[in-house]
């Protein structure tokens, strides 16, 4: 028999799909899922976005540069200047999705065998590129019993190596939803620039942001040459389907390397670009009613998980995510028996067990990720059903 690479063999499963043939299976037999695995919104994409593409008028959809459109690419720098982010276009390569700029990141600055730190829990598709890419990435525990706050600069340091070449953070986080303050932002500049590191910043969900600022790697002073930002539209105009970031860096030496990899895929997608570069059109408040519509969603899914006896959520100060920690003996089994075992008035809700975003083994065995992209009226019903099911889990300690 033909063997598959190491490489494969080592690559995780998505915790965020790998139970969708159970979800799949619940709706055959008529069971409504609330599906609230994964970061996908339910708030509509604007309709100018749409309406750009609908709209445009080219008789060979063709390549476009490998960086991306320039006049996209100079739209962006208007929007990275309305949040104190300044740059010019030649400073940015638009990429396939956010994943790709995190691609582009581990393959242009690391080599195989070297390491990256990351907080955990963290963004599980990390360990996918770092796998492809042939690099180790180290964890640092941080704890749902503080609401996920920057672990400590002393365990940083002590993971240190010689094969240590980056630090990976996620503001606000995904699976978290914390919100790094300045003060831990400046403790991780000093940081980077003790051990002449980089750190590359995932930004996806700058915008939401509720009771503190965001704090972006790129509001550092004195760490140009140090700093990634791996940028996205999908959650930020709710187009994940666009496949559209962007790779943001000051180090000329990196942006070079980026771009060979930018040049080897050729070019990012035509239509999502149009679509990209329409957003920066929006109105100035556009992100007001969207914001307020998450925080809403926040408070309501913290206050029924912690209503629910024996769980604990702290309040996420970002993103569209939160963690609980739950009275049962294991998430992975918890996750799939709700969807194969469980239903509520003909009801089951799907969650993503949280250790998938651990990178130490053991770890998040009795919390999950739930990502608040339901209304209102639907975030109360999977409420009901997860409040139910903990009561008759057959594992619940």
């Amino acid at each position: 028999m033909l063997a598959i690479s190491q490489r494969g063999l080592a690559m995780p499963a998505s915790p965020i799909r790998k139970l969708v043939p159970f979800a799949e299976a619940a709706k055959k037999r008529g069971t409504t899922v609330y599906h609230l695995n994964i970061g996908q919104p339910d708030i509509e994409t604007p309709k100018a976005i749409l309406d750009a593409v609908r709209h445009s008028d080219f008789k060979v959809l063709e390549y476009s540069h490998s960086a991306g459109n320039e006049s996209y690419r100079k739209k962006l720098v208007q929007y990275y200047a309305s949040v104190g982010i300044e740059v010019n276009h030649q400073q940015i390569i638009i990429t396939t999705g956010g994943s790709e700029a995190i691609q582009f990141g581990f393959m242009a600055c690391l080599d195989a065998g070297d390491e990256v730190i990351i907080p955990e829990p963290f963004y599980a598709n990390y360990n996918g590129f770092a796998v492809a890419a042939g690099v180790k990435v180290i964890p640092i525990t941080s704890n749902i019993e503080n609401g996920f706050a920057l672990p400590p600069i002393a365990d940083f340091e002590a993971k240190i190596t010689s094969k240590t070449k980056a630090i990976v953070i996620c503001n606000p986080n995904n699976p978290t939803g914390y919100l790094y303050s300045r003060s831990e932002m400046e403790q991780l500049k000093e940081l980077i620039l003790k051990y002449n590191l980089y750190l590359f910043s995932d930004e996806a969900y700058r915008e939401f942001c509720y009771g503190g600022e965001q704090v972006s790697a790129m509001h550092l002073k004195g760490v140009d040459d140090n700093v990634i930002i791996m940028d996205t539209i999908s959650k930020r105009y709710s187009a994940c389907g666009g496949r559209i970031g962007a790779f943001v860096t000051k180090n000329q030496l990196v942006l070079d390397a980026a771009m060979k990899f930018a040049q080897a895929r050729l070019s990012p997608p035509s239509f999502a670009q149009i679509a990209g570069e329409a957003a920066i059109d929006l109105p100035a408040n556009y992100f007001d009613t969207t914001k307020a519509e998450y925080q809403s969603r926040r408070d309501l899914i913290v206050k029924r998980l912690n209503n629910m006896e024996g769980v604990f959520c702290p309040n996420p100060g970002g993103a569209f995510y939160a963690m609980a920690k739950l009275p049962i003996d294991d998430a992975d089994r918890f996750c799939q028996w709700l969807l194969e075992s469980f239903s509520f008035e003909n009801q089951t809700v799907m969650l993503a067990p949280a250790t998938g975003f651990y990178g130490t083994p053991g770890l998040g065995k009795q919390e999950v990720r739930l990502a608040y992209v339901l209304n209102l009226a639907d975030i109360n019903k999977a409420m009901d059903c997860l409040e139910e099911a903990i009561k008759v889990y057959p594992g619940k300690v």
